[in-house]
């Protein structure tokens, strides 16, 4: 009988993988000394009413789940280290904010453009993850690890579901929403953005899903190729075999509570 291949997903951490998949996740990380350390547990699901029945909304929520992941990952494993943790990545992100708080009250430009630079700004704290050591190898054995699982063959170090290609839906959903919420009067404009972004992850999330559906549609090719380009050239490294070692067994872990 032919065994049905559960949908996975993951992250790179600057000293291991995590691999999460419906309802599990699964963490490996190697220590300074070189010992491999597993852990695994049930995901959390938050308001999964939302995620069934409310497309736009269902995106935000994910996001949410994800992180209310984290805290849960630290607590079964402390040897964890995630990307953001960092004191130049958490630098950046209050610089960051600071940049964007600035342009956006700033009249030297048009709204469009101070759009698109704030969200061009938005990625530095990314970018800054990026260049941490091991982070682009260890994001290369994800996919890896993860590819070869479903293909059933050895796969390279780009996955077409990896959270970059949902740059370019992102990107234009976020700077529509924005140049939008910034000719509400002033009063309000805190509320338009929130409520901007949200609809922007959650349409971004609709539009990554149809591109995955539909690899071969010729605008699902445009819009993923942003995405692809940032792995294969800046966010993935080719990974050694221990640091695919470690991304095996954080994926083996998951699917051994998958079933």
């Amino acid at each position: 009988m032919e065994t049905k291949t559960i949908r996975l997903g993951g992250m790179a951490l600057q000293n291991g993988v995590l691999v999460h998949g419906p309802t599990s996740w699964g963490c490996a990380v190697r220590d300074g000394a070189g010992t491999l350390h597993v852990a695994s547990g049930r995901k959390p699901h938050l308001a999964p009413a939302v995620q069934q029945r409310m497309p736009i909304l269902r995106g935000p929520v994910r996001l949410a789940e994800a992180f209310a992941l984290l805290p849960v990952i630290r607590r079964a494993l402390p040897e964890a280290r995630f990307p953001f943790e960092r004191p130049a990545v958490l630098g950046s992100i209050v610089a960051s904010t600071v940049i964007v708080r600035t342009l956006r009250r700033s009249r030297l430009l048009s709204a469009g453009s101070r759009e698109l630079a704030a969200g061009a700004l938005t990625l530095l704290p990314a970018a800054m993850a990026l260049r941490g050591p091991d982070l682009a190898a260890y994001h290369g054995a994800e996919h890896v690890s993860i590819g070869t699982y479903e293909t059933g063959a050895p796969a390279p170090k780009e996955h077409p579901r990896c959270g970059s290609q949902l740059i370019a839906p992102l990107l234009v959903s976020s700077l529509a929403a924005n140049v939008a919420a910034a000719r509400v009067p002033a009063a309000t404009r805190g509320i338009a953005r929130l409520l901007g972004t949200t609809v922007a992850v959650g349409a971004s999330v609709e539009v990554f899903g149809w591109m995955a559906r539909n690899p071969d549609h010729p605008l699902a090719r445009a819009l993923a190729r942003p995405g692809f380009e940032l792995q294969s050239r800046l966010s993935t490294a080719e990974p050694s075999s221990d640091q695919l070692e470690v991304a095996n067994a954080a994926r083996d872990a998951c699917l051994a509570l998958e079933g």
